[in-house]
């Protein structure tokens, strides 16, 4: 089974372009926001860990950005409650598609928690930060604060484009993208 890996800068469509390569996707924010819907033992974990902030079962947005917001810290609790969680999903979801000829993984920390494999495919979505920007402000109830927060946490962005094997330019029109997608399935499969 081939792992197709994209990574790339918070807002550059990484999750989109996932879902152009036709194969099984992973996506780690929607896991993750299912587990704060479902997960009661996560949601135990937080409540004893940052009471606060997670007082009502299940774990909602405004719990997650209070506590995010107030301090640094915080998200590293978070992160350290949710990403095991995270990886036995993963497991699941690669085991369950073992015999496809490829999936992809929509990880954002996928470099970040050693979640790949020598022999991954990496793909580095490329956008203008002002395209980025843009794009993040047309989202419902985005938080700069937030997003700068995330962005502490993450592996710059000139590693990530270097531990990669493949670029995608995105400016947002998906014809570009489409025509980059097919180059890489039609060298990598």
């Amino acid at each position: 089974m081939i792992r197709i890996a994209v990574v790339g800068d918070i807002g550059s469509g990484k999750s989109h372009i996932a879902n152009f390569f036709g194969y099984p996707v992973f996506n780690a924010d929607l896991e993750v926001a299912e587990i704060y819907k479902t997960n009661k033992n996560c949601f135990k974990k937080l409540k004893k860990d940052l009471p606060k902030y997670f007082s009502v079962f299940p774990a909602n947005k405004m719990q997650i950005i209070n506590a995010i917001e107030n301090s640094e810290k915080n998200l590293k609790k978070i992160t350290k409650i949710i990403h095991p969680e995270i990886r036995k999903r993963l497991s699941i979801f690669l085991k369950k598609n073992k015999k496809r000829k490829a999936v992809v993984l929509d990880i954002p920390l996928l470099l970040e928690n050693k979640l790949n494999h020598k022999n991954d495919t990496i793909v580095f979505i490329q956008s203008k930060k002002s395209d980025i920007i843009k794009k993040l402000k047309k989202r419902v109830n985005f938080n700069f604060n937030l997003y700068n927060q995330f962005k502490k946490i993450q592996l710059p962005l000139s590693y990530k484009k270097r531990k990669s094997n493949y670029i995608i330019k995105n400016n947002f029109t998906n014809n570009l993208v489409k025509i980059s997608v097919k180059k890489i399935l039609k060298e990598i499969i």
